[in-house]
C-alpha cells in the first residue's frame, strides 16, 4: 500500500504522468490566453492607478495628462507587441528573449536577459498576488491588516496549482480571466452607455474631494513637471510586463506553435489596450483621485478615509446603480491579479530549465517531475517571492517600483538582437519575396527597440532611486550563474579521461577493511561480501572506545576462529570517525597508488521514529571518506524485520495499463526475483564501528 508522504502527494498534484504524455499537455490558443497573457491583462488593474498617483504629485493640475500618457503607453505596447510576433517565428524552441540575445549578442548578454527575467518574474508574483489582495481588501475591509498573510497563502495556492501542470492550471485559471476581461469591457461600455446615451453623471468617491499637491511640491511647471510626466509615463509602462511571456512559452502551444502564439500576441494586445484606455477615460469621466498621501493630500475627505483602488472607485461610479456589478469587478480583478502570477509560474521554470541545461543553473531545474512541469523551479519561484512580498510588507505600490527595470532590459536586448538577426540573414538572402518580409520584420523590431530604449531611459532617470534595487539583484544573479558555469566547466574537464587513462587508472593492489564493532549478523555479512570481492589484502578494523567491549570482541574472534586479521585502534577521546580516517590516510600515504576498499555494515530499519533510537556514525564516515582520493566505500546493508514488514511487492503491467505511481500488489512465486523499493537506512555503534 502507498504510504502516507505518497498518498498526500497524490492528493497534492495529482497521479504522475508517462513522459510519453508530454503532447497532451500542449495548449490550445483559447487556454493559452489565460496562461501566458494574464499577466499582461491583468497589469491594467493597476498601470493606470499608477499614473494617477504619480501625476498626484503635482496635485489635481496634473490629473488631466493622465489620458495623452495613456495614448503613449498604449502605443508602445502595439509597438513591442508587434516586436514580438517577429521572434515567436525566428525563435519557437522557447528560450524567448534569452535565446534571441545569446545567439546575437553572446553568453554574457544572454546572462543579462536571464537575471532580468528571473527578476521579473518573481516580482511578478510579488505584485500581482499584492495587487490582488489590495483589491480584495478594498471591496472588503475588514480584511485589512491581513494583507501579508494573504498574499504568501495565495502563492502556496498557485504553487500547488501549478505542481499538477501547465494544462490543468491553464484549464482553472480561464474562466476568472475571461471573466475578467468581460467584467472590464462591460464595465466600459455600460459607463459609455450611462454617460452618452442616458446622460446619466458619473462620481467616483474621490471626485469631491480637493487634491493638494505633496508637502514640498506645489504647482510644477517647466522642467519639473516634464520630469513628473515622464514619472507617469515610466509608471504606466507596468501596463506591458508579461508581453515577453509568449514569446519564452512558445514550446507549450500545439501545432503550429509559432503561428498560434503570434496570434495569441495579437489577441492580448488587443484586449490590453481595449481594457487599459477604457479604464483611463472612465478615471478621467469619474473624477477619480488617487493620492500618495490621502490623509495630506485630500481635503474634504471624511475622517478615517481609506482611500480604495482606482478599478474599485470607477466601478463603484459606474455600477452605482447595480451594486452586483460592483462586487463581481471586485470579485474578478482581485482572481485575475492573483492568477497573473501564473504567467510566471509558466515562464519561470521554462527559463530555470534553459538555464540549467546550458549550465548556468543547478541542474535539479532542468528536471521535470510527476505532472510534466518543471516542479523545482516552480517550487524555487514561490520561495523567492514570498521573501520578496514578506521583505515589502506585501504594499504593491512599492513593488511595482522595482518591476519594470527587469522587463525593458529584455525588451532591449532582443529587439537589438532581432535586429542583429535579420541583418545576418539578408546578407544570404537572395529570394526578393523573403528579403521584403525580412526587411520589414527588421523595420518592426527597430521601432519596437526606439521605444523600449525611450522607456529603459525614463525608468532609469525618474526611478533609480527604488530600482536600484533590482538592478542588484540582477548584477547578483549574473555573477552567481557565471559561477555556477565556471563550476561544471570544471568538474567536466577534470572527468573527462585522459587517451592514456585505462592504463593509468589502475591501481597496484586493493586493501579491504572492514568496520566492525561487534560479531553480530550485520558485521558477518560484511566480513563475508568483502571475502568474497578477492581485495589483494584484507582485514577487520574496529576502534576502541570502550575497552571491556574490545576485549569481549577480540574473545569471540579467537573462539569463532575467523581467518580475518583483527586490527584494534585507539581511541583515548572515544571518538569513531577521526581514528578511521587517520588509519585510511596512513594506508594511502604508504602505498599512494593502493586503493582502500571501506565496507560499512548497516542495518536498515522500517519507520522514521526509529531512526531517533539510532546514531549516525556510518553516515557522518561515509561523509567523511567521499572527500579521500583513491578510498572506496561500500555499504552492506541488513534489513531488521521491521523493514521487512514494510516492503511492498509492486508489479507493473504493459507500458500504459498503469501510470507510475500506480503499484500493483500481486502474489509472487516462492524464489522469483523481484524489485524491492530502498527501505530506510540507519547506523549507529552497534552496527558500525
Amino acid at each position: 500500500m502507498p504510504n502516507l508522504t505518497d498518498v498526500s502527494k497524490r492528493l497534492l498534484i495529482g497521479r504522475a504522468l508517462r513522459s510519453d504524455k508530454l503532447g497532451e499537455t500542449l495548449l490550445p490558443k483559447r487556454i493559452a490566453l489565460p496562461v501566458f497573457a494574464s499577466d499582461a491583462l491583468s497589469s491594467v488593474a493597476y498601470a493606470p492607478e499608477e499614473i494617477l498617483l504619480t501625476l498626484s504629485l503635482a496635485g489635481v493640475s496634473a490629473i488631466h495628462f493622465s489620458w495623452q500618457i495613456g495614448v503613449v503607453v498604449a502605443v508602445v505596447m502595439l509597438a513591442v507587441v508587434a516586436s514580438y510576433r517577429q521572434n515567436v517565428h525566428a525563435y519557437p524552441s522557447g528560450g524567448g528573449d534569452y535565446e534571441v540575445a545569446t545567439v546575437n549578442h553572446g553568453p554574457n548578454s544572454g546572462l543579462v536577459v536571464a537575471s532580468a527575467l528571473m527578476v521579473d518574474y518573481v516580482l511578478t508574483v510579488a505584485v500581482s498576488t499584492t495587487s490582488g489582495v489590495a483589491n480584495v481588501v478594498s471591496a472588503v475591509p475588514a480584511l485589512r491588516g491581513h494583507e501579508l498573510a494573504l498574499s504568501v497563502l495565495l502563492v502556496v495556492v498557485l504553487m500547488a496549482m501549478n505542481l499538477r501542470g501547465v494544462r490543468e492550471s491553464g484549464s482553472a485559471f480561464a474562466v476568472p480571466t475571461y471573466a475578467f476581461m468581460a467584467g472590464v469591457i462591460g464595465m466600459v461600455g455600460y459607463g459609455l452607455v450611462r454617460h452618452l446615451l442616458m446622460g446619466d453623471t458619473l462620481h467616483a468617491e474621490s471626485a469631491g474631494f480637493h487634491l493638494e499637491p505633496t508637502p514640498g511640491n506645489g504647482a510644477l511647471t517647466g522642467f519639473a513637471l516634464v520630469f513628473l510626466l515622464l514619472k507617469a509615463f515610466s509608471s504606466g509602462c507596468a501596463a506591458l510586463t508579461g508581453v515577453e511571456a509568449i514569446s519564452n512559452g512558445v514550446p507549450a502551444f500545439r501545432k503550429p506553435k509559432s503561428r498560434n502564439a503570434a496570434t495569441t500576441l495579437l489577441m492580448m494586445a488587443g484586449i490590453a489596450v481595449t481594457m487599459f484606455m477604457g479604464i483611463i477615460y472612465l478615471a478621467h469621466l469619474t473624477g477619480t483621485q488617487m493620492a500618495e498621501n490621502p490623509a495630506q493630500q485630500l481635503t474634504g475627505a471624511p475622517a478615517g478615509y481609506h482611500q480604495k483602488t482606482a478599478l474599485a472607485q470607477i466601478s463603484e461610479a459606474v455600477f452605482s446603480n447595480f451594486t452586483p456589478g460592483f462586487y463581481f469587478i471586485a470579485a474578478v480583478t482581485g482572481l485575475i491579479l492573483v492568477l497573473a502570477a501564473n504567467t510566471a509560474f509558466n515562464g519561470f521554470p521554462v527559463l530555470g530549465s534553459i538555464l540549467a541545461q546550458d549550465r548556468y543553473l543547478p541542474r535539479q531545474l532542468h528536471t521535470r517531475g510527476d505532472r510534466l512541469a518543471f516542479s523545482n523551479g516552480i517550487i524555487l519561484l514561490a520561495a523567492v517571492a514570498i521573501v520578496f512580498i514578506a521583505a515589502f510588507d506585501a504594499d504593491p505600490n512599492r513593488l511595482i517600483q522595482l518591476y519594470i527595470v527587469g522587463v525593458f532590459v529584455s525588451f532591449n536586448m532582443s529587439q537589438s538582437g532581432m535586429i542583429r538577426h535579420w541583418t545576418r540573414l539578408l546578407r544570404t538572402e537572395t529570394d526578393p519575396k523573403e528579403r521584403r518580409r525580412m526587411q520589414r520584420s527588421r523595420v518592426i523590431n527597430t521601432f519596437g527597440l526606439v521605444m523600449t530604449a525611450a522607456v529603459l531611459i525614463v525608468v532609469l532617470v525618474t526611478k533609480i532611486s527604488h530600482a536600484w534595487i533590482a538592478i542588484a539583484t540582477m548584477c547578483v544573479l549574473f555573477v552567481m550563474m557565471k559561477a555556477i558555469r565556471r563550476h561544471y566547466d570544471r568538474i567536466s574537464e577534470e572527468l573527462t579521461p585522459a587517451e592514456d587513462a585505462a592504463d593509468s587508472a589502475l591501481p597496484t593492489r586493493i586493501h579491504a577493511i572492514v568496520l566492525v564493532s561487534k560479531l553480530h549478523k550485520p558485521a558477518l555479512r560484511a566480513l563475508a561480501y568483502a571475502r568474497l570481492a578477492r581485495a589483494d589484502t584484507l582485514e577487520a578494523v574496529t576502534v576502541d572506545v570502550d575497552p571491556a567491549d574490545t576485549a569481549a570482541l577480540r574473545a569471540e574472534w579467537d573462539e569463532r576462529g575467523i581467518e580475518v586479521p583483527l586490527k584494534v585502534l585507539a581511541s583515548p577521546y572515544r571518538e569513531i570517525t577521526v581514528p578511521v580516517l587517520e588509519y585510511v590516510r596512513r594506508l594511502r600515504g604508504s602505498a599512494p597508488r593502493d586503493v582502500v576498499s571501506v565496507y560499512i555494515p548497516e542495518y536498515v530499519v522500517g519507520h522514521w521514529y526509529e531512526h531517533l533510537l539510532h546514531n549516525q556514525s556510518a553516515l557522518r564516515l561515509k561523509g567523511r571518506l567521499l572527500f579521500k582520493p583513491g578510498v572506496m566505500v561500500t555499504s552492506v546493508p541488513w534489513q531488521l524485520e521491521s523493514s521487512e514488514r514494510r516492503r511492498t511487492v509492486r508489479s507493473y503491467s504493459a507500458p500504459g495499463d498503469v501510470r507510475r505511481g500506480e503499484p500493483r500488489r500481486r502474489t509472487v512465486p516462492s524464489g522469483a526475483a523481484v524489485e524491492i523499493p530502498a527501505a530506510p537506512v540507519s547506523t549507529d555503534k552497534d552496527a558500525v564501528t
